[in-house]
C-alpha cells in the first residue's frame, strides 16, 4: 500500500477531493498512464493501493476515514455495509470497468453514494475483436489454420466449407447494448446487412442504427453470423441452448465477446463438434478455460482468454473516463455515466 495526499500544483484549481484508487499498479499503469495519471494527481488527493485486499487493511483506516471518492477494479470487495461504516465521507465510487454488480450493494446508494462506471471506454475494444471474429469466421481461418498447425496436407487444408465475405452479409446482432452499437455500426460500414433482436428496442429504434429489428429466432434461423452482446440478466441465462442452436444455418458463425452466460456451452460444444457451425469465443464458463476443455481440440473454433477489451488505446479511454467522472462529483455536476438501482438492474 502507498500513499500520497500532497497538493499538485498545476490543479485545475476545483477541490481535490479525498480518493482511494484500489487498482493494482500493473493496471494503473494502463488505466492513468502519464498524462491521465498527471491528471487523476491533479484532481484528486491520491492513496494508492497496490496490494490485493489493501481496501479492508487496518492500516487504511484513516484514509479510508475521509475518502470521497474511491476508484475500483476488478476483484474489489462488495461495498457492503461494515466496510461503508469505515467510509463515511464516501459519496462517489468510479469503476475502471463495465460491470459492478459484483461489489455494488444497496447500501451504497441508501448511503447517497454515486456509483459510475468505464464501460464505455471498452466498447470499441471489443467490438474490433467482435469483428475480427466475424471476418475469421466467415473466411474459415480457424479450420484453415488448425488444419496446418497440426501438419494436415495441403489439400486437406483446403478442403474447408464455402468462404464467404462481409458485404452483402446477413449478420445478427442480439443485444443493441454499447458494444452491440459499436459492432454493428462496423459491419454495416463494411457492407454488412444487419438484423438486431434486443426486446428494448422499437423498430424506429433499430432503423436508426441502420439495423432491421427482428425475434431473436428469425435472426438466429437468417443470419451467418451471430454476434452476442446481450446483458447478464436472469432472462438471458443460456438465451442460446441447443434448440436455439439447431437454428443456425449449416455454415453459420457464432460470435461471443460478451458474456458465457448467454449460451449453454455443453450445448454449444456438442453443436460445434458435429462440424455443422464454427464459432470465435473470449468468454467461458470456467476461466481461466481448463487445459483439457474440449473446446480446446475443436478446429472449427477461435479462442481467445477473455481480453477482448484489454487494448492500449481501451484502457486510456477507461481511465480518462473515471477521471472526468471525479471532475464533475468535485465540480457538483451530474456524473456523465452515472450507474442508479434502475439501470444496475439491467446493466450485464
Amino acid at each position: 500500500m502507498t500513499g500520497s495526499a500532497e497538493p499538485v500544483a498545476g490543479g485545475s484549481g476545483t477541490r481535490r477531493p479525498v480518493t482511494v484508487v484500489d487498482v493494482p499498479r500493473p493496471l494503473r499503469a494502463q488505466f492513468f498512464p502519464d498524462r491521465v495519471g498527471e491528471r487523476l494527481a491533479a484532481v484528486a488527493e491520491c492513496t494508492l493501493l497496490d496490494e490485493p485486499g489493501a481496501l479492508t487493511h487496518p492500516g487504511l483506516a484513516p484514509v479510508l476515514a475521509r475518502a470521497e471518492v474511491l476508484v475500483t477494479t476488478w476483484g474489489v470487495p462488495r461495498l457492503d455495509a461494515d466496510l461503508l461504516d469505515r467510509a463515511p465521507a464516501l459519496r462517489l465510487v468510479a469503476h475502471t470497468g463495465a460491470s459492478v454488480k459484483p461489489f455494488v450493494t444497496g447500501e451504497l446508494f441508501a448511503r447517497g453514494v454515486a456509483v459510475t462506471q468505464a464501460g464505455q471506454g471498452m466498447a470499441r475494444a471489443v467490438a474490433e475483436v467482435a469483428l475480427a471474429f466475424t471476418l475469421a469466421l466467415l473466411h474459415r481461418l480457424p479450420r484453415v489454420d488448425h488444419a496446418l498447425h497440426a501438419g494436415a496436407e495441403w489439400h486437406v487444408a483446403e478442403a474447408v466449407p464455402p468462404r464467404h465475405e462481409l458485404l452483402g452479409c446477413p449478420v445478427g446482432v442480439v443485444g443493441a447494448s454499447r458494444t452491440g452499437r459499436a459492432y454493428l455500426e462496423l459491419v454495416r460500414l463494411l457492407g454488412a446487412e444487419v438484423s438486431v433482436a434486443d426486446p428494448t428496442l422499437t423498430p424506429a429504434d433499430a432503423a436508426a442504427l441502420g439495423a432491421r429489428l427482428v425475434a431473436l429466432d428469425e435472426l438466429l434461423a437468417g443470419s451467418r453470423i451471430v454476434a452476442l452482446h446481450a446483458p447478464t440478466l436472469p432472462e438471458t441465462r443460456h438465451l442460446v441452448g441447443a434448440r436455439e442452436l439447431a437454428l443456425l444455418p449449416d455454415g453459420a458463425g457464432l460470435v461471443n465477446t460478451a458474456r458465457s452466460w448467454l449460451v449453454d456451452e455443453a450445448a454449444l460444444v456438442a453443436e460445434l463438434a458435429t462440424g455443422r457451425i464454427d464459432a470465435a469465443l473470449d468468454v467461458f464458463d470456467d476461466e481461466p478455460l481448463p487445459v483439457g476443455h474440449p473446446l480446446r481440440a475443436l478446429p472449427n473454433v477461435l479462442l481467445t482468454p477473455h481480453q477482448a477489451a484489454g487494448t492500449v488505446q481501451g484502457r486510456r479511454r477507461q481511465g480518462e473516463i473515471v477521471v472526468d467522472e471525479i471532475v464533475r462529483y468535485a465540480a457538483g455536476r451530474p456524473l456523465a455515466h452515472a450507474v442508479t438501482p434502475e439501470l444496475l438492474a439491467r446493466l450485464g
